[in-house]
């Protein structure tokens, strides 16, 4: 049986969610939908991310970022929720941190809300339903500057 030394350049790819450091991009995760906030929990813990938090609308998603600042490297924020919107906890957070690395997650039909939201700060925006190398692509190119 052959043993992984063998092959020395299987997966030799640095997963998209390791810092230049070595150490994880630490994420917010604020959407209501369980299903939504579990599907991008698991496409980016399979690239390295560390999951700090999950909130279930914005109000939770403000006083989550407020309590973890500064320890998140990226939030991934859903448009439409109960209690506080997307946007206004968008606004709010970029309001008590400036450097906030946001990204928005909306369903499609909203582009209006997608534009309000870059012009608010957003740095990128994934729209669902949600697509495992888009989600990536969007991710890593916003934490990486590219």
């Amino acid at each position: 049986m052959r043993a992984k030394m063998d092959y020395p350049n299987i997966n030799t790819k640095k997963p998209d969610g390791m810092k230049p450091d070595g150490s994880a991009y630490r994420v917010l995760i604020v959407d209501d939908s369980m299903f939504v906030a579990k599907q991008i929990s698991q496409i980016l813990t399979s690239e390295g991310f560390e999951i700090i938090g999950t909130a279930k609308d914005g109000l939770e998603g403000l006083e989550k970022y407020k309590e973890l600042h500064p320890n998140v490297d990226l939030v991934t924020m859903d448009i439409t929720m109960p209690n506080m919107d997307g946007v206004t906890c968008l606004q709010k957070i970029i309001e008590f941190d400036p450097e906030a690395v946001i990204i928005m997650i909306s369903a499609l039909g909203k582009q209006e809300l997608v534009k309000q939201s870059l012009l608010s700060g957003a740095k990128n925006y994934i729209v669902k339903p949600l697509d495992r190398i888009k989600v990536l692509e969007r991710i890593t190119s916003v934490l990486k500057g590219t």
